[in-house]
């Protein structure tokens, strides 16, 4: 069994939907497909180069979150995969199984379209390069290693420990735009894992100004990462990994 894709999705309020999208888009270099859904509440960022790999969707009640979508060949036999691993169903509809993991992390598996190229990263005007190519995935101290090992034998992807104490990461196929990484977060009030972006930059510093000036705010700044947060109130990173390969 092998997923052949991954999408992240950016779940916004209805009130902050077009200021998430359009920042994304801007971030990404992206057009925006027509919108799908009952009410038109989902549509896709498309790339200018490669094969589309960010989504937003309009909810309807809550905060703005990111969640993961794996696009498989059997969404029925994959779904029933991820319980024997732990999982729950959260609700069936047509084409996707909405789950959540043994952490508490909502994901959605879906039908794969034939998705296999990874965009390239963006070449910026004055020199630097970035990418959004990650998920990375917060966890509680008491679930790290369950959710670890539990995305490693669904994915069938290699696990790994990171240079810092508190990350891991997978090994994804040439072929998939998304990388994962699983960060242990010390936060007494985190009861669920949940998900952000983060891209790669060669310039962090001139990213994290290239994302201010279309809105976003910082958070804090680290050696290796900056943590922002877009108009529509998702945090986020800009990391100094190669936009080429991910690593540092």
């Amino acid at each position: 069994m092998t997923i052949l894709w991954l999408t992240a999705f950016l779940d916004y309020p209805g009130i902050d939907f077009a200021a998430g999208t359009n920042f994304w888009r801007a971030v990404t270099t992206s057009t925006l497909s027509p919108p799908r859904g009952a009410d038109g509440e989902f549509a896709t960022l498309l790339p200018s180069s490669g094969d589309a790999y960010l989504r937003v969707q309009r909810i309807g009640e809550g905060v703005a979150n990111c969640h993961l979508d794996l696009h498989v060949d059997d969404i029925a036999a994959y779904a029933a995969r991820a319980q024997d691993l732990g999982a729950s169903v959260v609700r069936k509809g047509l084409g996707i199984v909405t789950m959540r993991s043994p952490g508490g992390m909502d994901f959605c598996v879906v039908s794969h379209h034939g998705e296999h190229e990874r965009p390239l990263p963006a070449l910026w005007p004055d020199g630097h390069r970035s990418i959004l190519d990650q998920v990375c995935v917060d966890v509680a101290p008491h679930a790290f290693e369950a959710e670890c090992a539990f995305w490693a034998e669904f994915t069938n992807w290699p696990l790994h420990e990171a240079s810092r104490s508190e990350f891991a990461y997978l090994t994804r196929p040439s072929d998939i735009a998304l990388r994962l990484l699983f960060q242990r977060v010390e936060d007494p009030k985190k009861a669920r894992a949940s998900a952000h972006l983060d891209l790669a930059s060669d310039d962090v510093a001139s990213e994290v100004e290239r994302h201010q000036a279309l809105g976003a705010h910082v958070l804090w700044e680290l050696e290796d990462w900056t943590t922002l947060r877009d108009p529509a109130g998702l945090a986020y990173c800009v990391t100094r990994r190669r936009p080429d390969t991910g690593t540092l």
